[in-house]
């Protein structure tokens, strides 16, 4: 072998090791790793900015969500073909390296990269046959790989989609009390003027059992992030930020008897949403992001649907304290997610206390 043939073997062994590494910790290893994707991370930006790009100069609401919609999918299948493209291309220079062991032998880069090819589907034609012992290692490996990268497919799209059902089973059914966009002082009014109070720490406790799963399956497998909601003015962000609103107002403002689930919820809540900051790389202001005369018609909305509240001076700083640990990470998310605004969460333009881009607030029915 000459110099650049042990070239071609060393620079194909190190694509394909790195290539191994990557897939490992992205798929393989259950646990969150912000080096994931170390390969197609770059791909994996690129093509949700210019999908985004494209979404929000969609007009039509319902079109816009469909196209969004197929990114999730779109980008496990672009993951797995990036991957499978490096182990094809590792693998096409080491057996170019080794050209002189394969019958009749290669005589170009783009033989090796067929023989590579036929081998990793493997389509197993015949047309070129190994006979070194590098040439079959290599080989076996390659059909390995293909056969394990087919397998690794299957398991991780069931696995998606289970978690992905198991998320937005109680974002459904948080429509029927917090609406459509979900809306945390809309959740508090409809469980008190239809007596349905039991309703509300079940709402908490079970929020908290989905926090805990998607804190475990979303850090593991991020792409998840991106599978949005199926029902229109839905988003899987929007819900978990409405429910966390609604534990703030309780804790913070409310002065009834459902503050011990609700702050169960919150902890939990919060360490999903540092979580995700930490991923995302994301700066926490302490900021509320919730004007101070929003927060007083959600007092009096209470009051009116018939909650004892605390004094409101007291009330707003302790809100403005509990909001402060996750609105501006959430908002942040929702920016990047491009997800529907709804009443304090995402697009926060529409606020009256935003000067000089205010648009009328949207109020629910």
């Amino acid at each position: 072998m000459t110099a650049a043939s042990w070239l071609e073997v060393f620079a194909g062994l190190v694509l394909v090791l790195a290539t191994f590494y990557d897939l490992f910790h992205s798929v393989v290893l259950p646990r969150p790793s912000v080096n994931r994707f170390i390969i197609v991370r770059l791909l994996f930006i690129g093509f949700w900015a210019m999908w985004r790009w494209v979404g929000r100069r969609i007009e039509r609401p319902a079109l816009r969500e469909s196209w969004l919609a197929t990114f999730g999918p779109s980008a496990v299948i672009a993951m797995f073909l990036t991957w499978a493209l490096a182990f094809l291309l590792g693998y096409a220079f080491i057996l170019d390296g080794v050209r002189n062991q394969v019958r009749p032998a290669l005589d170009s880069f783009g033989q090796s990269l067929y023989f590579s090819a036929s081998t990793i589907v493997p389509l197993s034609y015949g047309d070129f046959v190994p006979e070194g012992a590098g040439a079959r290692l290599v080989v076996l490996f390659e059909s390995a790989t293909g056969v394990g990268i087919a397998a690794l497919v299957i398991t991780l799209l069931f696995s998606l989609y289970a978690s992905f059902q198991e998320r937005e089973e109680l974002v459904v059914q948080l429509d029927a009390i917090a609406g459509a966009p979900p809306s945390g002082i809309q959740l508090l009014e409809t469980v008190f003027e239809r007596g349905l109070r039991d309703e509300l720490v079940k709402t908490f406790d079970d929020w908290r059992r989905w926090s805990a799963a998607v804190l475990e399956s979303h850090l593991a497998y991020p792409i998840l992030l991106y599978f949005r909601s199926s029902h229109d003015n839905e988003a899987w962000l929007n819900s978990f930020g409405a429910v966390m609103d609604a534990a703030s107002l309780v804790i913070s403002t409310v002065d009834e008897d459902e503050e011990g689930p609700a702050r169960l919820f919150f902890v939990v809540g919060n360490h999903l949403v540092e979580d995700l900051a930490w991923y995302f790389r994301y700066t926490s202001s302490k900021e509320p992001l919730v004007g101070r005369d929003e927060f007083n018609e959600a007092v009096a909305r209470l009051k009116k649907a018939g909650y004892k509240c605390k004094p409101l001076d007291e009330a707003w700083t302790s809100f403005s304290h509990y909001r402060g640990k996750y609105a501006s990470q959430l908002i942040q998310m929702a920016d990047r997610l491009a997800i529907v605004p709804a009443e304090w969460i995402g697009d926060r333009t529409y606020a009256p206390h935003v000067d000089g881009r205010g648009r009328t607030r949207r109020r629910l029915p």
